[in-house]
């Protein structure tokens, strides 16, 4: 999944949220300089990775693209599932979408200083972009999948994903509709087991 889904499935706790957002720059060793529950999300990140890397209906996702993108499927796989959860927002939240994401946004600004490296260099061009809001549109995809490309250290053509999408279209949302409400559950679980760890 990728930042809006990890955000989302974080609930309400910030330093949560922060943490799920941040855990693919953070390395185990690092985990001590940061707060319990940053380190809680952190964990749940890595989880929910796990989860949707083998989950069967995402395989069927990533087969799709295999034969055009190869290993850079799973990450349009990614962005794809974050435009159908962006798109029909309404149905799993009761925020808006748009102040669900400036909030965030300005939990970002404010803890700035605890955020890895990467993220804060990250940050301004989320921000300025708004990618979190636009991902629910055609050309929100289309400017992110651009921008990955053009930072990818590997030659790819992640930038033509949108082409995938809408040829799939129906059959990504069919999967993504089967597969987030098993990763809610799976979510809600390893929520309560982690920290009960």
């Amino acid at each position: 999944m990728n930042f809006l889904a990890h955000i989302h499935l974080s609930g309400n706790n910030d330093d949560i949220k922060i943490g799920n957002f941040i855990a693919d720059s953070v390395r185990t060793k690092d985990l001590p300089r940061f707060t319990k529950d940053i380190q809680l999300g952190i964990q749940l990140h890595w989880a929910i990775d796990n989860f949707t890397d083998h989950h069967e209906v995402v395989k069927e996702s990533k087969a799709l693209l295999y034969e055009e993108y190869h290993k850079y499927g799973a990450v349009l796989v990614d962005i794809f599932y974050d435009h159908y959860l962006a798109r029909d927002w309404s149905k799993r939240s009761d925020k808006n979408l748009d102040v669900f994401v400036d909030y965030f946004y300005q939990l970002l600004r404010d803890r700035k200083a605890e955020l890895p490296e990467r993220i804060k260099q990250m940050l301004p061009y989320m921000v300025k972009y708004n990618w979190l809001y636009n991902y629910q549109f055609l050309e929100g995809i289309e400017r992110v999948l651009g921008g990955m490309s053009r930072r990818a250290s590997f030659k790819n053509n992640m930038n033509h994903g949108t082409k995938a999408l809408k040829k799939h279209y129906t059959e990504f949302e069919n999967h993504f509709n089967i597969f987030y409400p098993e990763l809610e559950a799976f979510v809600a679980n390893k929520k309560e087991e982690l920290k009960n760890s």
